[in-house]
Order: structure tokens, then C-alpha cells, then sequence
């Protein structure tokens, strides 16, 4: 179990943080390996690095009975020493000069005394465990499940880290009895919690809230190919450069200039005429009012929205204000509507403040976290008005038999249940090519309908539906007729001179068509190098206008 979570996380830092160092190290080993073999029964498996092919194949040998007679011959078992296992570790991260942004050790064992009650070496290992804290190395504990439980009080409670923030999840009493609560632990601890943005949330004249700004979903997407050169393979940088078209000179910056075309004519702007078109607002958060829960549609949601986390280290108080607003809001069943403007030179945007609450599951680990979630609303230009066809409308019968196959197909839905197919068989692919495997792992699409399934639930209410929608003689089965091409020509569609005049005069020339536009410009013998509606509008307005 142990070695099948490592090598998850190996490959999801090859896939998510590459550039992220991985190390892996056993302690009680009967055999030492370590920089300068200053730990005795300390093993170094891996040195702190970017992970790897090599790496991913190094962990996958020690599964199963064969990687267990593989880790018996290398490293053995012998006397354990907690103490000498963090020290190594620290030397581990002394010896990078690269700079971090976070280290955090974590410990697996399913020894909750391991030096047996000698308290010498629980002495050394908590004092050693004191210094990592302090130069901000984040230890925690990933526990097994053991004969007679594990107690986290007789040694663990002193040597694991307290949690960074509200947010953090701190030291989990129960251990894990399963795989799957071991990797979401891990999961858990080894994501980075970045914030998109940091804003004031202003309540008021004087009154503001620090909040980090979160994104809880983002769309997974297959990384970019990297070009190669093909001499030496090493990826090639491109660098775009802005010439004159009449000198050929090259052209700086500063000399550089942006135009819109408004009216026919084009308005020429300077760099700093541009900024401060685009500002508006200071980055902040604007409180405009509160909403009833109910005036808030689903047609509003028109992006993923991001959540919005209190930081106290910005503002004191925040946390307090914060969970009085998130408390007030939950219990009157309201929305706040506030102005959202992310950075400096961004468009702000109207945002719903949705009040949610934290849930966690069996094993304490927190499956929503409290905070708000603003939902972006939509400008009324975005909103559009549709002339929806007019159907038939079923009968009463009809929508009492669809009632029935809407409730025997209802299933409760997760969507962390559902992954996407297209992205897993493309890592699978790239892992079996990097592994040298013969073949890539195959990958099963839970979004594919289960037929079987499907169809014992229903039993006989599709063709009870059939039967009463469709008539008697359809088969579902049948192709459609295909439809008979005509050789008639369409006839061409000239617009007279003084008709074009008028709709150039009252600016409708937008209405007529493409097809129209092309028309006219071949009628009165216009030449056009491009054929979007705009080029052929310009180039009729143009003439016309000689």
C-alpha cells in the first residue's frame, strides 16, 4: 500500500509540479545509505529531486511479495531511529541551494512507540523534529492501521507540525485502514493551496476584510506540445520582433503604436491612453447589497466560480468578520452582490457571494471548505433572447409514463467519480513510452452509459413510452429519405444603387447578408481582398462614398 502511494505521487508531480523536489527515505533499515554515512539504519532510496521515469520504475519494484524479498535484500531491517532519520533529512534539504517556497516531510509508520519507550531517543527525535519546525519544514504524519490501534498520544502529538491555517487539517487521530484514505490524505497535504488573488472584501466606509480568492475547479487540459530543434533536440524559444513595412527597420516599443477603427476612420492611441482605458477600480471586492437565495438562476452561471477565503496574516480580524458575514448569511438565506475587480487594468466584473458551509467526510477529512463562492453574473448584453421552436405538447399520460423513467434513472452524482478519458489515455500513453512498457495501461471511461444496467432499471417502460408517443409503423431503425438535390440555381439578388445609399445613410447595412454584401460589391465592380462582413461593409461605404 505504501509503495503504490508514492509512486501516485510521483506521477502526479510529474504531471501537475514537475519542477517540485521529491525524496524518499526509510529509517530501521539494517543497511545505511546516506550522504557521507553519518545515520546508522537510515537508507536514502531517493535523493531530493525532480521525479522521474527512472524513479517511477525504482518505487514500482518494491510492490507485491517480489518487492518485499527486494527490500529485504537491500536495505534489510534493523534498529529504529527517529532522530537520526530527521537529521538526515535536514541535511537533505541543506545540501539544495535552489531556493523553496515550502518543504514538508512526511512520516508512514504503524508504529505508534517506534524506539519502544526509550525515552533517550524520543528525547533526540523531538528535539530534532523542534529544529526542522523552526527553519519551516512542515512534518506530518501519514499512520497505518496496526493490531490494537494506533495512539498518536504516546509519541506522534509532539513531533507532527500544527496546521498552517484554518484551512490545514492538522494531525488525523484515526489511521488508514485503506488505500484510498492514505492517497487522499496525502492528496490532501501534498497540494499547495495558492491563492489566484488577494483582495480587500469592503463591507463599508473603513470597514474591509482581507480574502484570498480560490479556484476550486479548473479545467483539465493536455499540456501544449514543446517544439524541438531537430539537430539537437532542445526545445526552441521563440521571440517575436516588429518590423516596418515600408523601411524594414526594426521598430521599438516606444515606437510602436494601437489603432481601433471607429466611424471609418482610425483612432490612433499612445501606450498610457490605452491603461487608462482599461482601469477602472483598485483591486478589491465592493459590497453592493444582499439578494433572497431564490433570485439567484441557474442562467446566471455563466463561468467556474472561486471561492473566497478569509487571510488574516493581510488584515487581523478577518477571520472573525468573515465567519460572522458566512454565519448571518447561511441563516437569513441570502446572497451578497458585490463588484469584483481581480487586478489593476481588469474590466470588474458583478459577482453573487454564495454562502457554503464545511463538510467533511467519515475519516475527518474536509470534502467542502467554508467560504463563499462567487458566482460571476452576467452584464445585460450578455444575455440573449431566443425564439424557442413551438413543439407538440405531451399529454398527460405521456409525462406521467416519462416521470416514471426519469425516477427508476435518477443516481446521486460526484463529480470527482467521473474522469476524463481523453486525458487519461493520453498520460497512459506518455507513461508507458517514458516506463518502456509494452503497452499503456488501459483506462475505463465512466462516462460511457452502462446499458445492462440501464435496462434492467427500465424493464418495460420504453416501449410502454414508444408506444405512446411514436406512431404504429415508426421504426427507429430506418434510415431517413434522402433528400433529392435540385440542379436549379440560385437566382442572384441585386440591391438597387439608391437602396444601398439609403441603408449606408441610416447605418442598417449591417442587416443585409454576406451573400447580399458580395453582391453588391460585384454589381458595382468593387474589388475586395477580404470576405468578412466588416471588409465587405467598409469597402461598399468606401465607394459609395466617392
Amino acid at each position: 500500500m505504501f509503495s503504490v502511494c508514492v509512486r501516485s505521487v510521483y506521477t502526479s508531480k510529474i504531471i501537475s509540479s514537475h519542477r517540485d523536489l521529491v525524496a524518499l527515505v526509510f529509517y530501521g533499515t539494517e543497511k545505511s545509505k546516506n550522504p557521507r554515512n553519518s545515520f546508522k539504519h537510515v537508507y536514502v532510496y531517493h535523493d531530493l529531486d525532480e521525479p522521474g521515469a527512472k524513479r517511477v520504475q525504482d518505487v514500482e519494484a518494491l510492490r507485491g511479495e517480489r518487492g518485499a524479498r527486494l527490500a529485504a535484500d537491500t536495505m534489510g531491517s534493523g534498529e529504529v531511529s527517529l532522530g537520526d532519520a530527521l537529521w538526515c533529512c535536514s541535511n537533505l534539504y541543506s545540501d539544495i541551494k535552489l531556493r523553496l517556497s515550502h518543504k514538508r516531510l512526511m512520516i508512514f509508520t504503524c508504529m505508534d512507540q517506534p524506539h519502544g519507550g526509550d525515552s533517550t531517543k524520543d528525547r533526540q527525535a523531538r528535539t530534532k523534529a523542534g529544529d526542522l519546525k523552526e527553519t519551516g519544514v512542515v512534518i506530518d504524519l501519514m499512520h497505518l492501521m496496526k493490531p490494537g490501534g494506533f495512539d498518536v498520544s504516546l509519541f506522534f502529538c509532539d513531533i507532527v507540525s500544527p496546521p498552517e491555517d484554518e484551512s490545514e487539517l492538522g494531525l488525523q487521530v484515526e489511521p488508514c485502514g485503506k488505500l484510498d484514505d492514505l492517497q487522499k490524505r496525502v492528496q490532501a497535504k501534498q497540494q499547495k493551496k495558492r491563492a489566484m488573488a488577494r483582495v480587500n472584501l469592503c463591507l463599508g466606509e473603513g470597514m474591509n476584510v482581507a480574502v484570498g480568492v480560490y479556484a476550486n475547479a479548473v479545467t483539465a487540459r493536455k499540456p501544449s506540445a514543446i517544439r524541438l530543434y531537430r539537430e539537437t533536440n532542445e526545445p526552441v524559444h521563440s521571440k517575436t520582433r516588429t518590423f516596418h513595412t515600408q523601411t524594414g527597420s526594426l521598430l521599438l516599443p516606444s515606437e510602436t503604436r494601437k489603432a481601433q477603427v471607429y466611424g471609418n476612420r482610425q483612432i490612433v492611441m499612445e501606450k498610457d491612453e490605452v491603461d487608462t482605458i482599461k482601469k477602472f477600480y483598485d483591486p478589491e471586492i465592493f459590497l453592493i447589497g444582499f439578494k433572497p437565495m431564490e433570485k439567484l438562476k441557474l442562467h446566471h452561471h455563466i463561468r467556474p466560480s472561486v471561492l473566497l477565503y478569509p487571510e488574516e496574516q493581510q488584515v487581523t480580524g478577518s477571520s472573525c468578520v468573515f465567519a460572522a458575514l458566512l454565519k448571518k448569511c447561511t441563516e437569513k438565506k441570502v446572497f451578497a452582490v458585490c463588484r469584483y475587480t481581480p487586478r489593476r487594468n481588469y474590466p470588474p466584473r458583478f459577482v453573487a457571494l454564495v454562502p457554503q458551509r464545511e463538510e467533511v467526510d467519515e475519516s475527518n477529512v474536509q470534502v467542502t471548505p467554508p467560504g463563499f463562492n462567487a458566482i460571476f453574473l452576467p452584464f445585460a448584453d450578455d444575455i440573449r433572447k431566443l425564439d424557442t421552436p413551438q413543439f407538440p405538447t405531451a399529454s398527460d399520460v405521456q409525462v406521467d409514463k416519462m416521470k416514471e423513467i426519469i425516477t427508476k434513472m435518477r443516481f446521486k452524482y460526484r463529480s470527482d467519480a467521473f474522469e476524463n478519458p481523453v486525458i487519461q489515455q493520453h498520460y497512459r500513453n506518455l507513461e508507458a513510452l517514458a516506463l518502456d512498457m509494452l503497452a499503456p495501461e488501459s483506462i475505463e471511461d465512466f462516462i460511457m452509459p452502462k446499458v445492462e444496467q440501464i435496462d434492467r432499471r427500465l424493464g418495460p417502460l420504453v416501449d410502454e413510452f414508444k408506444e405512446l408517443v411514436y406512431p404504429a409503423s415508426y421504426n427507429p431503425d430506418s434510415k431517413p429519405a434522402a433528400k433529392r438535390k435540385t440542379d436549379e440555381k440560385k437566382p442572384k439578388v441585386e440591391i438597387p444603387e439608391a437602396e444601398l445609399r439609403a441603408h449606408i445613410k441610416n447605418g442598417t447595412l449591417g442587416k443585409l447578408t454576406v451573400p447580399v454584401l458580395k453582391e453588391a460589391c460585384k454589381q458595382f465592380g468593387i474589388r475586395t481582398t477580404g470576405t468578412k462582413k466588416q471588409e465587405l461593409m467598409d469597402a461598399l461605404i468606401a465607394q459609395m462614398a466617392k
